[in-house]
């Protein structure tokens, strides 16, 4: 079963020469984990948006759960779907706490006050982050890494069927990112789906079940890790030289693909033959 589809869709910034999403067709499967994957200027965090809604394709039709993203009202959208942005600015300030417990306003309404199951649903989510011992901190003096699995934890607040997550790792230590990424995998096992830009490669493929590559807006492989993130395919997409290397484990993602970016001059000619300014 699909959670989003979309068919021809297709988005052009203002003042722009190119489209940023050009003529995508695919499907994003529901109760899985599945990575968006490509350079900078591929066009990720726009397909995100036009999946979200936050942006009117030029052309193209896009769905969510069989109905078109125009049928939804943006209410019923925040109920179903939990969101983290790559960026966001507090508007008025607030400690860790309250910017979680946003989490839980499409089920509260503007006027409802937290019930017990809000409360419990807010602590989750703060331990599940490993942000419960900021919950008094101000948002504002947070660091970077803090401040985003904060976001992470409001959007598992919310309790939604499915996540969609623009770089949720970054600014993150290792540590965290990996804790992050184990997190989404497993909501992905419990039947959670989830939906993630990411530019690290070799952790979409440890984790993520499926992978959607992008290059200059167009879906340039999808499928599992070990048929997307193959030499030919990461070096055409990328122009740079790569090795792909199984992951030595142990674990569960013993064997998963791992890209290796090679030193050397040869990455100036094949950027010149796919395109890439050198």
């Amino acid at each position: 079963m699909s959670e989003w589809r979309c068919d021809g869709l297709t988005f052009r910034y203002p003042g722009a020469t190119v489209d940023a999403v050009d003529g995508l067709t695919l499907e994003i499967p529901s109760g899985a984990c599945t990575a968006i994957l490509g350079p900078n200027g591929s066009g990720k965090s726009t397909l995100l948006r036009l999946l979200l809604g936050t942006l009117r394709p030029a052309s193209g039709r896009a769905e969510l759960r069989g109905r078109a993203l125009g049928d939804w009202t943006r209410e019923a959208l925040a109920r179903e779907v939990g969101v983290v942005p790559q960026a966001e600015e507090a508007v008025f300030p607030m400690t860790v706490r309250e910017l979680v417990a946003m989490g839980r306003y499409p089920h509260l309404g503007p006027w409802r006050r937290e019930r017990d199951t809000d409360r419990r649903a807010v602590d989750q989510a703060l331990r599940r982050c490993d942000v419960h011992a900021l919950a008094a901190r101000p948002v504002s003096t947070l660091s970077g890494g803090e401040r985003q699995r904060a976001r992470v934890a409001r959007a598992l607040a919310q309790e939604a069927g499915t996540l969609a997550l623009d770089e949720p790792t970054a600014a993150l230590d290792v540590s965290h990112e990996m804790a992050i990424f184990e997190l989404l995998r497993g909501l992905g096992q419990a039947g959670k789906t989830v939906l993630l830009v990411t530019h690290n490669l070799n952790l979409a493929a440890r984790y993520a079940d499926r992978l959607l590559l992008l290059d200059r807006g167009r879906l340039a492989a999808e499928g599992t890790p070990a048929q997307v993130l193959t030499r030919d395919t990461v070096q055409g997409v990328y122009g740079w030289p790569v090795e792909i290397v199984p992951h030595p484990g142990p674990g569960h993602d013993t064997g998963a693909p791992q890209v290796v970016p090679l030193a050397g001059h040869e990455h100036f000619r094949m950027r010149q033959e796919h395109g890439h300014a050198a």
